[in-house]
């Protein structure tokens, strides 16, 4: 019999609780604190923005939350999502190393980010919510939440990154689609959005002016919240039905990862994937190295500041400990938009300050490079934003074949390429470079650290 190279779940092996890593890790995480009294932040400051159930879960100290009945109901229209074995990749790089990948281009929208839109869109039409704004970097997030939003009846509003806006109209077409209004940021529909163009009215965007957009909307309208695609601890909570699914089809393959790489931006997907997994190395079960990949044009764990900062430009939010390039920090508009933010998720920058990961960053060149390696042997054209995981995957292959090494390596491929192929395109016509961020502007965006 040949051997496997597809894992798959059934219907009825799909997960149905979240876990939350918190109650087992050495130390809880700092909490976030309120802008105006630098206090902890309590359930009634996020009620303007969240449903409580989800609020509740940003603060829970359970280990596990069950999934509603009608989230798994929506989930199993494309959950459990696949594991590959790559065995042609391994092939072309002639290493010893066995490659895994989880997929989770296998959604309607083509990501990971429906994992977490999903329960949000469940969770503020149980509260009789009736219009979510939100923001979206490529607009995987913002396909997400329209999708989400049209399977429970809200109203959706999408603040778009101007660059990506510009970058990938069918990322657009598709939000509206799904019934979602789509705007480019920053706009003149918002005070925070007026007062970027009036200083800069050519912005490209980034992710926190889009942020403070959604958020001032949300804030203003009591029929209205916000909801989020990365960064907060219910948004990883949600995820983590990709690493849990992962553990269950890794036993199906007899196999233990050695190595566990995946991309950061805000930290969702890679969260998702690494925290069961890191449940499971804690607990003393397996012992993987677990690596986060950042692009070298926004690297928030390798060159940020572990600091408390505003999650948005305009200083809505609340002020959040962790890597941060400051709130202030328009990064290069990369094609990878996904990964443009200024700030990484708290949860996964205090796992980092406690050692528990590490974290590489690599230029998009080779990101994309790697990706056409992967796309002609594996089949699948994979978004920007997982190709950094599959360079660190390939250089981990190559050094396994000077080495002879067998090591077992499992990567996220959060995500398939369809509507980012111009991206490629700039690759494939030499006219892709890579922007490594200078000490001189990261100095000057650290500086304004509230």
């Amino acid at each position: 019999m040949a051997e496997r190279t597809k894992y798959i779940l059934d219907e009825n092996d799909l997960p149905t609780q979240w876990y939350n890593v918190i109650p087992d890790l050495p130390e809880p995480p700092p909490p976030p604190l309120h802008p105006g009294t630098r206090e902890p932040v309590g359930p009634a400051d996020l009620a303007p923005l969240f449903p409580q159930a989800l609020i509740e879960q940003e603060v829970t100290s359970e280990r596990y939350i069950d999934i509603p009945e009608e989230v798994l109901e929506v989930y199993r229209l494309w959950r459990p999502s696949p594991l590959f074995r790559a065995r042609r990749l391994e092939k072309t790089l002639g290493t010893p190393a066995r490659i895994y990948y989880k997929y989770e281009g296998v959604s309607p929208v083509g990501s990971h980010k429906p994992n977490t839109a999903v329960p949000q869109a469940f969770y503020n039409a149980q509260e009789g919510v009736a219009r979510l704004t939100t923001e979206t970097g490529a607009g995987q997030w913002g396909s997400a939440l329209a999708f989400a939003c049209a399977q429970f009846g809200l109203e959706c509003e999408v603040w778009q990154v101007r660059a990506s806006y510009d970058q990938k109209p069918y990322r657009k077409l598709m939000m509206e689609t799904f019934g979602a209004t789509v705007h480019p940021s920053p706009s003149e529909l918002t005070e925070s959005g007026r007062a970027v163009l009036e200083q800069h009215p050519d912005s490209t965007g980034s992710l926190g002016i889009a942020i403070s957009e959604a958020v001032e909307q949300a804030a203003q309208d009591p029929d209205t919240r916000y909801a989020l695609g990365s960064v907060l601890n219910h948004v990883l909570l949600h995820q983590t039905i990709i690493g849990e699914e992962a553990l269950r089809q890794f036993r199906l393959a007899g196999d233990t990862p050695d190595l566990l790489v995946g991309c950061t931006g805000g930290g969702s997907n890679f969260g998702g994937l690494a925290f069961p997994f890191l449940r499971e190395k804690l607990a003393g079960r397996m012992d993987p190295v677990i690596r986060a990949v950042e692009p070298a044009a926004c690297p928030t764990l390798t060159r940020g500041k572990y600091a408390y900062d505003f999650g948005d430009t305009a200083g809505l939010t609340p002020l959040l400990k962790m890597h941060t390039l400051g709130h202030d920090f328009i990064p290069d508009p990369i094609h990878a938009g996904g990964l443009r933010y200024h700030g990484m998720s708290p949860l996964i920058s205090h796992i980092y300050e406690l050692g528990l990961i590490e974290a590489i960053a690599i230029g998009q060149q080779e990101c994309f490079a790697a990706g056409v390696r992967f796309a002609r042997s594996e089949g699948i054209i994979p978004a920007p934003e997982p190709t950094h995981a599959l360079a660190a995957c390939i250089q981990e292959a190559l050094r396994c074949k000077e080495t002879g090494e067998e090591k077992v390596i499992l990567t996220a491929l959060c995500g398939h390429a369809h509507l980012d192929l111009p991206a490629y395109g700039a690759y494939l016509a030499g006219d892709m470079v890579d922007n490594e961020l200078s000490d001189a502007v990261l100095a000057e965006s650290l500086a304004t650290l509230p």
